[in-house]
């Protein structure tokens, strides 16, 4: 049976990194839709030139082209063991969605992760956030490093990362996002994390969550067919 997770977090919250740290000490495939937009956009699948169409017009993509991408990719041989999926799903709709998608996939509960960390905190975090002027790559927000771990060159601030356009952020991420969380916070494998400790203290708590969520998951779909 799969372990399929869900990342959900305001930006600054560190689900990216523990998303990616989760899904390799598990052997499962991290899914962003970031990534799988741009791999439909370079196979040039049907679906992937109607997305390019809308990103080249400045537009979003919308729900219908995102969920016809997201269920291709999670229905590939490769997501069998399970996915740990980052920014999907944005909206109720996709949420809704996904939940036909894991109906059809029939491997295992959906566990809806959410890292909650105080907005003060966020806004430090971002506005102290560094990437590289050469290749984009993260710089390790608890590191020390003054250059690019990866090429080497010089860490910068983002533009977008001063404190007025952080708190602006935020706020378009709650409303955004509250449906979505409302949609899922009475599951029986809806878990909080709290990311405003050390990121070994955050890896610790997910992983003794995700690991409880997927038994109560386990535990209601065999009760749920007892009942049939």
């Amino acid at each position: 049976m799969g372990l399929n997770v869900i990342m959900m977090g305001p930006p600054g919250a560190g689900k990216g990194t523990q998303a990616a740290r989760f899904a390799r000490e598990r052997g499962l495939l991290k899914i962003s839709t970031g990534d799988i937009l741009r791999e439909a956009i370079k196979d040039q699948t049907e679906v992937g030139r109607a997305a390019r169409t809308l990103m080249d017009r400045g537009e979003l993509v919308d729900d219908a082209t995102m969920i016809v991408i997201v269920r291709e990719r999670l229905l590939r041989p490769d997501a069998n063991n399970g996915f740990v999926l980052d920014g999907f799903p944005r909206t109720v709709g996709q949420a809704r969605a996904l939940d036909q998608i894991m109906d059809e996939r029939d491997n295992g509960p959906l566990i809806v992760v959410d890292v909650v960390v105080p907005e003060e905190e966020l806004v430090r975090r971002l506005a102290s956030r560094r990437i590289c002027s050469k290749c984009g790559t993260n710089a390790d927000p608890f590191g020390a490093a003054t250059s690019c771990t990866k090429c080497g060159g010089e860490l910068v601030q983002r533009t977008d990362d001063n404190s007025a356009v952080v708190l602006e952020r935020l706020k378009v991420y709650q409303r955004a996002t509250r449906p979505v969380l409302e949609y899922y916070r009475e599951r029986p494998t809806f878990r909080v994390v709290n990311g405003a400790q050390a990121p070994e203290r955050v890896a610790h708590e997910m992983d003794t969550l995700i690991d409880d969520a997927a038994a109560a998951g386990v535990a209601m779909k065999a009760g749920a067919e007892r009942t049939i």
